[in-house]
């Protein structure tokens, strides 16, 4: 048998297993990647980054655990630059699963900031992120489209407690704030077709600024909205993520699945090189 024929008769068994060799070695190490930071990553990071301590932004967690490994980092990139930044959050969820995912978040991310950290030159002290104070959880409630047009009159008509069964007016800072022009901008990170009730009767309807981090496979139908003006950023995946932690010069778990899938995607294109190879070069002898 010569080399040709034993590249066309690899056990796929030894495949995956260097596939898996290789993630596990790179994910291990030091090894660091460059990330091109897009305009439209870098937009919601600006906005962001520019607004004063104490405003209030809407971010909403639509996803489910299926989209958690692209979206979780948007999510914990955001709201920890957000709180860093001592700006106030009212979380939302309209996927029925997207509770559990945001109740996690808000719980591991004010773990995060009790430990001081210096972030692109600047110290930031521990603090402690108290609810009511610093955010407010709305929690789930069903029929997306009624729940975004009825929190665009008052956030008490779908939401009257939060999701720990808390009145919202006993929130110290929901006080003077209504609808959504008590808040700076919404950031909507979703994994389904909510994203476009956000836009045709949040956004059109009620005019906020919007921003989106989506999966990966969802981010370029939602361009022409970003080419509109009708959303002012977009993130795209776990490519996104990254690109929002490096900004945030906080880099995490985005940032160390580029590094693994950037070098997993060259060992499939290898064996993709070598399979064709050995096709064509056995077709090749088996015809002299």
């Amino acid at each position: 048998m010569n080399i040709f024929d034993r590249l066309m008769s690899i056990d796929r068994r030894w495949v995956f297993l260097f596939l898996a060799l290789v993630c596990v070695v790179i994910y291990a190490s030091d090894i660091s990647v460059k990330i091109t930071v897009t305009d439209e990553v870098r937009k919601i990071y600006n906005f962001t980054d520019n607004l004063k301590p104490g405003d209030v932004i809407f971010v909403a967690i639509d996803y489910d655990p299926n989209s958690l490994a692209e979206l979780h980092p948007m999510t914990y990139s955001i709201v920890e630059h957000a709180w860093r930044k001592n700006l106030k959050i009212i979380f939302t969820s309209l996927s029925q699963n997207g509770p559990g995912m945001a109740d996690l978040a808000i719980r591991q991310i004010s773990d995060s900031l009790a430990v001081p950290q210096e972030y692109n030159g600047v110290q930031y002290p521990a603090r402690t992120i108290v609810n009511g104070e610093d955010y407010v959880f709305l929690g789930y409630k069903p029929y997306p489209a009624l729940v975004i047009v009825g929190m665009g009159q008052n956030f008490r008509i779908p939401f009257p407690t939060d999701y720990y069964g808390t009145p919202l007016d006993e929130h110290p800072m929901m006080r003077g704030i209504q609808n959504y022009d008590q808040v700076k901008c919404v950031i909507d990170i979703s994994g389904t077709s909510g994203v476009d009730m956000w836009i045709a009767y949040g956004q059109t309807r009620y005019n906020f600024p919007l921003a989106l981090g989506l999966t990966g496979v969802m981010a370029a139908d939602y361009y022409p909205y970003l080419n509109s003006g009708q959303v002012f950023g977009i993130m795209g995946g776990m490519l996104g993520a990254a690109q929002y932690e490096l900004l945030a010069d906080n880099p995490g778990r985005a940032y160390d699945a580029m590094r693994v899938q950037l070098f997993a995607h060259m060992v499939i294109i290898l064996f993709i090189v070598m399979g064709n190879v050995g096709f064509l070069m056995t077709r090749k002898r088996s015809k002299l």
